[in-house]
């Protein structure tokens, strides 16, 4: 073994200063004959280098600012011949893979936490002492084990590796680049570069190829062909090396196929996210951490009454009234992950909006979204709709005790005069009363009874019709069924329209009438076979007051349309099988058995 008799001078790059220091210590003590200075990054080591004799460079992968690898190249630029050993953490041989590529002399990989300080002292004799002895016998044992290192990593690589010649033809091909292609080393052997990487045009590559300086590298994204005809993306690192039997170009590719379609996935997403953002019809807005606006849709510019160029930048304190307390709110914001909730907006013109909010913390790191909506005309009619609640409720308190107390009155009368007296007036006062409490009785629902459904259940159509047709008073009016189906309806509503469409068939129907409920396919029908109603009539018959009967109170159809449209069904009237009224009722929804 050929010795080192003088000193050796190392530097030792490092980002954790302790553990560099411990390091250059330990390969002192180990080697007498070393001397080591130490470097925290890439930049400070090639600045040493440029100041000092180095026989040997020692690098650890992890650097701040460049990594290892990139600080070898940066080395290989100016010193090809030096020594460069580079450590790593075991098992990591995509970077080995890498460090080969960019000219590596030597690559140690290492155990967390472990010096090895005598083993490191050993390879950097073995480099330097290579370089100093080329015809040395121990220096080619020691690049013959060199070589196998690198064989081992170079065949076991999880890249796909060849080599190609100045020609394109492929010298050496790797395990992982067969098994990944399909095509066996023979084969791949027997291949141009462009057989294999549909991307490569012949002239434009060998003319890269030609102005490539040894050592340098070409990177690109590519495309590879397997056996069976398919393709894949890649991408392509090549590297050039000045070899004895002349031009050689390694070249590492990974399969980015997964990348791609990942990039593809999230280019969709965005593209998604973009039109639902410019489209939107509700106002979207983007803040960074400070609240500031750095996008906002057309629907935005809209609501606050400013251009997208004046609006960027602000925050939504310049348009909340003074006493709103921003700092609170923001803060509020800031430590929840969503909020919801509303306020008032002071528009560029000094108008006043209120405002209802959904605001998502971090849509992308430092980018939170608020979806804008202005309720005001919304709030306006709510306001507007409770006070006609209010409005109908004094409404039907008024008819509940103020029109029922005296009517209670003049009937307790009329009782009292019956006994005293016979009148042929008597009967007429009595219909009277039954009239006018039919009035208040339908008045009261029309007032009170909302807009939807109170308690939607399974209602069986068939007993339901029939315990209506018990309720109603019927004279000499027949009932016929044709219906076996169950619904979903608020029953106690439902049997009030049955009782008010069967009221106004026998009311309108004369003696004898006959009234008849089917299904249809999407619904039922109430029909009677009486007179009917006039054709230019069928859109009046709902209207509140309209009857054709001196006895009607003119509300009971008008109810019917009434939980007709609570339940979102529709109705139509039209003529009946036997010329009488028919009523239809569609949009139910029916339960399947």
């Amino acid at each position: 073994m050929t010795t080192i008799t003088e000193t050796t001078s190392v530097l030792y790059v490092d980002g954790n200063s302790d553990r560099a220091d411990t390091a250059a210590m330990s390969l002192e003590r180990a080697d007498e004959r070393l001397t080591v200075q130490t470097a925290a990054d890439a930049g400070t080591g090639l600045e040493v280098l440029g100041d000092a004799d180095i026989d040997c460079v020692v690098s650890a992968y992890e650097l701040p600012g460049q990594d290892g690898i990139e600080f070898l190249e940066a080395v290989r630029e100016e010193y090809p011949d030096l020594p460069f050993l580079l450590r790593t953490d075991a098992g990591s041989e995509r970077v080995a893979s890498a460090a080969i590529s960019a000219g590596v002399t030597d690559y140690i990989r290492t155990k967390s936490g472990t010096a090895q300080s005598d083993s490191l002292a050993d390879r950097i004799r073995d480099a330097v002492s290579t370089r100093q002895s080329a015809g040395d016998s121990e220096r080619e044992s020691r690049l013959e084990e060199t070589t196998a290192r690198l064989e081992a990593l170079f065949e076991n690589s999880p890249d796909m590796i060849n080599v190609h010649d100045a020609d394109g033809n492929i010298i050496d091909p790797n395990r992982q680049l067969c098994e990944t292609t399909g095509y066996s080393r023979e084969e791949l052997t027997e291949m141009k570069v462009w057989d294999l990487d549909q991307t490569v045009d012949p002239a434009d590559s060998t003319d890269i190829w030609e102005r490539m300086e040894t050592g340098a590298r070409h990177k690109f994204e590519g495309v590879y062909r397997h056996r069976d005809g398919s393709t894949f993306p890649v991408e392509v690192h090549i590297r050039r090396l000045d070899l004895e039997e002349g031009d050689r170009f390694v070249v590492i590719s990974r399969d980015i196929s997964e990348r791609e379609k990942r990039a593809e996935e999230l280019q969709q997403e965005r593209d998604r996210f973009r039109a639902v953002f410019e489209k939107s019809f509700d106002s979207m807005v983007i803040a960074d951490d400070n609240g500031e606006y750095v996008e906002v849709n057309e629907s935005a510019t809209e609501l606050f009454g400013l251009e997208k160029e004046e609006l960027l930048g602000r925050s939504i304190e310049e348009f909340v009234p003074a006493d709103f307390d921003y700092e609170q709110a923001w803060g509020n914001f800031q430590k929840s992950e969503q909020e919801r909730g509303t306020f008032p907006l002071i528009r560029a013109d000094g108008t006043e909006r209120t405002v209802e909010y959904a605001a998502t913390m971090n849509v992308t790191p430092g980018q939170h979204l608020s979806v804008l909506r202005d309720i005001t005309d919304r709030e306006k009619r709510e306001r507007e709709l409770e006070r006609q609640n209010e409005r109908l409720e004094e409404f039907a308190s008024v008819v509940s005790h103020d029109l029922r107390n005296p009517l209670n009155v003049a009937a307790a009368r009329l009782e009292l005069a019956q006994e005293e007296c016979n009148s042929e007036h008597h009967a007429a006062i009595e219909r009277a009363h039954d009239r006018m409490e039919g009035l208040i009785d339908d008045l009261l629902t029309l007032a009170r009874h909302g807009k939807t459904p109170a308690d939607v259940s399974s209602v069986d159509l068939t007993g339901l019709v029939e315990s209506c047709w018990q309720t109603v008073e019927t004279n000499d009016a027949t009932l016929v069924t044709d219906v076996d189906r169950t619904i979903r309806a608020d029953e106690n509503r439902l049997r009030q329209l049955f009782e008010n469409l069967v009221r106004n068939a026998i009311e309108h129907g004369g003696e004898g009438v006959t009234v008849t409920v089917g299904t249809l396919d999407d619904g039922f029908y109430v029909e009677d076979d009486g007179p009917g109603i006039p054709p230019d009539d069928f859109d009046d018959v709902f209207d509140t007051g309209y009857s054709t009967s001196q006895d009607g109170t003119g509300f009971g159809l008008s109810i019917v349309k009434q939980i007709v449209e609570a339940h979102e069904w529709e109705i139509r009237v039209t003529e009946g099988s036997e010329g009488g009224a028919r009523f239809e009722i569609v949009g139910v929804e029916f339960e399947t058995a």
